[in-house]
């Protein structure tokens, strides 16, 4: 299958297929990424807004 793509490529396809590489090298790399992410650490980003003492809150805020 993947013989017929590459004995009929013209100039413009080249580009084509070059995209469409990128975006799969990327897409899984991005995956990879997220599956290795660990659980504390997003638990912990996702509690940052949560917390005591927060800078936005309305105490803090001069006008």
């Amino acid at each position: 299958m993947f013989k017929q793509f590459t004995e009929n490529i013209d100039g413009d396809q080249v580009y084509l297929i070059a995209s469409m590489g990128i975006f799969v090298v990327f897409f899984i790399a991005v995956a990879v990424l997220l599956i290795k992410l660990r659980k504390k650490h997003v638990d912990y980003m996702s509690d940052l807004p949560l917390e005591d003492g927060a800078l936005n809150s309305s105490n803090t805020l001069t006008l």
